[in-house]
């Protein structure tokens, strides 16, 4: 389903399991850690840069080499969660609500979007393993498969909207306002950031030569991979380095013979500019789409949220980066 789908579908019901508890946020900000972040870190359809990686040649199935990475994180979030949470709970004293005497069975509501859900998963799928060829829209070239992708999803949306009974949208406090936030702030974030992302697309031959060049070590590829994800979109920064490390080691060899090598001889580099680029997206608001929907929604639920430094400062520092320290030092 990806992190911003998985964040999506869990965030309301999470929400609502603990709305009887008088400290909320930090929970919600091991959510995006976890749920919107560092589990999409095994699959390409987990996490666009995974995605990128795939359109590029890099097997389906390769990404579960850093499942011991991801599960690692997972373990040392779940540890510190799993105090924080005992901490709150005996200071705030309160206790779940008592059980209602009428018990209804457990059900699910709308499993018919389980098929578009589906079609969607398979659509983007689709998009990475076939080439009908290029067609040009208005002078600009893009993949046959991209705007049948593309139609399908809208497809998809529709038809869930038309099937879905709107009490069912209603009961689960569906509003389309996190969703317009984030779109908005995307098309801002994503038009400022061109200048930096054709910078590092520029390589040995940009502004940032010295960073680009100074990048040898899988040490190296995991923190500048990951912390130019914290605040420029993960996908294009993946790709940055994808590059560089082909460029670094297969000179002048053509993609597709280079990047089985890069999968099997030099395997850690590659492992390094996944769990980066996934990673930490956490870091930030910015970091990864969902992080903010998740906020939004959050906030809109009456959960307070920090602020874009807050969230750096309390959480980032103090919580995230310490973790991924140790993933460094075990792993890289």
């Amino acid at each position: 389903m990806g992190t911003t789908g998985a964040a999506m579908l869990l965030i309301r019901p999470f929400l609502r399991a603990n709305d009887y508890r008088k400290n909320r946020t930090f929970m919600v900000v091991f959510f995006i850690f976890l749920v919107a972040n560092v589990g999409g870190s095994l699959t390409p359809l987990g996490d666009p840069p995974l995605f990128l990686g795939f359109l590029h040649g890099v097997s389906f199935f390769w990404t579960f080499k850093i499942m011991p990475h991801m599960l690692a994180v997972a373990v040392l979030l779940l540890v510190i969660y799993f105090v924080l949470d005992t901490y709150h709970y005996r200071k705030e004293g309160v206790t779940a609500p008592v059980e209602s005497d009428v018990k209804e069975p457990l059900k699910l509501d709308g499993v018919h979007n389980f098929i578009f859900l589906a079609g969607i998963i398979g659509s983007v799928l689709m998009s990475g393993m076939v080439d009908w060829g290029d067609v040009n829209t208005f002078g600009v070239h893009r993949a046959v498969q991209d705007w049948v992708r593309d139609g399908l999803l809208i497809i998809m949306g529709i038809l869930s909207l038309v099937s879905t009974s709107r009490s069912l949208r209603e009961d689960n406090a569906f509003t389309w306002f996190p969703i317009i936030e984030v779109a908005y702030l995307f098309i801002g974030i994503f038009i400022t950031m061109i200048p930096c992302l054709l910078i590092l697309k520029a390589g040995s031959q940009g502004a940032l030569a010295f960073l680009i060049s100074g990048v040898t070590q899988p040490t190296h590829y995991f923190w500048v991979t990951g912390a130019l994800s914290s605040f420029l979109d993960n996908a294009p920064t993946y790709l940055t380095f994808f590059n560089t490390a082909l460029g670094s080691f297969y000179p002048g060899m053509p993609e597709a013979d280079a990047v089985p090598l890069l999968m099997t001889e030099n395997a850690i580099y590659l492992k390094a500019i996944s769990a980066g680029a996934v990673f930490f997206g956490a870091c930030s608001y910015i970091g990864n789409a969902p992080n903010f929907m998740v906020r939004s929604i959050s906030e809109e639920a009456g959960t307070p949220m920090p602020s874009f430094f807050g969230y750096i400062l309390k959480y980032t520092l103090i919580y995230l980066i310490p973790c991924y320290v140790v993933i460094t030092l075990i792993f890289f």
